[in-house]
């Protein structure tokens, strides 16, 4: 385990699938270290970007979950604002962070997108980017659970997952406390307790 890696581990709510058609509306990430310690915690409400449309099928399945829509609507700031904090979050950890999404393809492009927008720079290290916020190529956490545990990439989903897993924190589609819960589910896989 490598102590000097902050692992950044990021959970995103959206209105819709589609970063660039839709709306990001909450950001949050949960570090920790190479032994899963925990090291702090960003958390933002961000705004519908203007001219952007939800997706009816996700508002509706919103309607499913108003206490979580209701924690959306708390405090929401402006993109650029938000993402201004977040990238000076990341980089309070150095050069060795790691982007860790659940799952990497959605949380990752839509942190992606709102970097590249707002920041001018990109998630991840990418051919001909001069600029990047993190190490590497990111981590899957399901991809990394399967091949720590030997369950199948089927059974590495949050709905799959024991509950001590997440260490006592709920799964609520409120962005922080699903980071929290993935963080520590991180922290047990990097100490070899699953």
């Amino acid at each position: 385990m490598d102590a000097t890696i902050a692992y950044i581990v990021t959970d995103v709510e959206t209105d819709g699938p589609d970063p660039g058609v839709h709306s990001m509306l909450s950001l949050a990430s949960v570090a920790c270290d190479g032994a899963g310690r925990r090291l702090g915690h960003f958390t933002a409400n961000l705004e519908p970007l203007p001219g952007h449309q939800a997706d009816a099928g996700t508002l509706a399945w919103w309607r499913t979950e108003p206490d979580a829509w209701a924690a959306l609507q708390q405090r929401p700031m402006p993109a650029q604002q938000g993402m201004d904090r977040f990238v000076a979050w990341v980089r309070g950890f150095g050069p060795a962070a790691v982007f860790v999404g659940s799952p990497l393809i959605f949380d990752g492009a839509w942190v992606d997108w709102y970097l590249r927008r707002f920041a001018e720079i990109r998630l991840l290290r990418a051919p001909r980017s001069a600029a990047h916020l993190f190490a590497g190529g990111g981590l899957d956490l399901g991809s990394f659970v399967m091949g720590r545990t030997g369950l199948s990439y089927a059974q590495c989903t949050a709905k799959d997952y024991p509950e001590e897993w997440f260490g006592g924190h709920p799964h609520t589609h409120i962005a922080l406390d699903d980071a929290e819960g993935y963080a520590h589910l991180l922290g047990r896989v990097l100490r070899g307790e699953s």
